[in-house]
Order: structure tokens, then C-alpha cells, then sequence
């Protein structure tokens, strides 16, 4: 019980010590409200009544109805992946049948 107790006084401390790092005013300085520029990303961002479509016909489903995506990868569900974030790209991650398995979303 007492181990279980200091788990959770460690993790409420760590949790509380993190800052977010989304900027909300001018107070948070330039340089993290233009990064923060950087990554909003127009048009639709998720599709999840993609969950089940071939990925074939969810890939021209996606470039169609969000122009300013140009990169829609299709990958094995489980693959490793970069963590970068990009406006232009849609990852589709399909199992063995060929369907969309995960929600498609701006990555």
C-alpha cells in the first residue's frame, strides 16, 4: 500500500512540474508563437470514417478532400515511424487485408 502511495505522490509531482508547450498569449514570447505558426495545418485533419476502407481508395479519398495533402503514406500497421509533424503528410496504417486500420491523420 505504502509503495502504491508513493507512486502516485511521484507522478502527481512530475505530472505537475511539465509546462505545456502550446503558447496562449503574447507572454510566452515571440519565438514559441511562431513555432506554434509553424504547425497549424489547413483543411480536414482526421478522417476516422476511413476506419476499414481499403487504403488504396482512402489514399484518393483523403487528396481529394484536403488539396494541400500531397504525401499520404501507406504503411503496416506497426511500423516505426519519425516523429516530425507535417502539414502535407497522412500516414495510412493498414493490416495484412489492405484496410485502414488506424484514424488517418495530418502527421
Amino acid at each position: 500500500m505504502e509503495s502504491k502511495f508513493a507512486h502516485i505522490i511521484v507522478f502527481f509531482l512530475l505530472a505537475t512540474s511539465f509546462e505545456t508547450l502550446l503558447a496562449r498569449k503574447e507572454s510566452d514570447g515571440p519565438e514559441v508563437i511562431e513555432l506554434l505558426k509553424e504547425f497549424e495545418c489547413n483543411g480536414k485533419q482526421f478522417w476516422p470514417e476511413l476506419i476499414g476502407v481499403p487504403t488504396k481508395l482512402a489514399k484518393e479519398i483523403i487528396e481529394k478532400e484536403n488539396s494541400l495533402i500531397n504525401n499520404v503514406q501507406i504503411l503496416l500497421n506497426g511500423s516505426p515511424v519519425t516523429m516530425d509533424y507535417r502539414c502535407n503528410r497522412v500516414r495510412l496504417f493498414d493490416n495484412i487485408l489492405g484496410s485502414v486500420v488506424q484514424i488517418p491523420r495530418v502527421a
